[in-house]
């Protein structure tokens, strides 16, 4: 049931996608896309399925991560070489985008990718932590923000939820059908480390340094594996760092595609 994804496109010159992370949209990005454009880059910004302005997906109809891959490479074929920016779910969708579509990239600047194929056996501790998290969606709208509660508390830290502004909780609990079933469907992901080793474009990795365990070490496996790939840590920064800090994240980001 793939289906076309809501795109925006920003500016002319060289091609730059920005891919959001599960739960938000293209808004996301938006002091990033005024950055790119004020720089002489084309932003292209999709909106993920079910998300921002792409069509509603609706519950109970089953969802899974490789659908948004599917959409993907399509886009990023059309507007290609293209350099590409994921965030968490976005970076994950990046990565496998790039598998089937590698002559399309330019390079990738990827935060907190959750790639989580990656992981190795002795990561016991990043494994447990992953394992902790509540993969329950229930069936009442109670049972189902408290997933929603769970799984933003886990990326942004104790209290992420209740600190909110309400019309981002609203959208939250607007897309949370999609969000549950993309995470619960890519945590079955066992996409390789040899698999992106094969990629041979640019690429840098950001995470924060309170990023959840996982994320680092996602980060950290695929930073010392791919040849020439650069790894920046944003200080006192945790996983929504491009949001938080989007001023360091974004000056980080700018300076890669600048220099490719």
């Amino acid at each position: 049931m793939t289906q076309a994804l809501h795109v925006e496109i920003i500016g002319d010159g060289p091609p730059v996608v920005l891919l959001h992370s599960s739960g938000l949209s293209g808004r996301q990005w938006n002091r990033l896309s005024t950055t790119l454009s004020q720089n002489g880059f084309r932003v292209i910004v999709p909106d993920l399925h079910g998300h921002g302005k792409s069509p509603t997906w609706p519950e109970p109809t089953p969802f899974s991560y490789l659908e948004d891959v599917a959409a993907l490479v399509p886009v990023l074929k059309s507007h290609g070489p293209a350099h590409v920016v994921g965030h968490s779910y976005g970076g994950l969708l990046a990565l496998l985008a790039a598998l089937k579509a590698s002559e399309a990239i330019r390079s990738m600047t990827l935060f907190d990718p959750v790639a989580f194929g990656v992981l190795e056996p002795r990561d016991v501790a990043a494994h447990a932590e992953l394992a902790a998290v509540p993969v329950d969606w229930g069936s009442t709208e109670g049972e189902h923000e408290r997933w929603l509660q769970a799984f933003v508390d886990y990326w942004g830290g104790a209290g992420a939820w209740a600190s909110l502004r309400p019309d981002a909780r609203a959208e939250f609990i607007r897309v949370g059908w999609v969000v549950h079933q993309g995470v619960t469907t890519l945590m079955t992901d066992a996409t390789p480390l040899e698999a992106y080793i094969q990629l041979a474009f640019p690429f840098t990795f950001l995470t924060g340094e309170r990023s959840p365990l996982a994320a680092r070490t996602v980060v950290k496996r695929l930073s010392n594996a791919i040849p020439g790939a650069k790894l920046i840590t944003v200080p006192e920064a945790g996983h929504m760092a491009p949001l938080s800090h989007a001023d360091v994240v974004n000056k980080h980001v700018l300076e890669a595609v600048l220099v490719r």
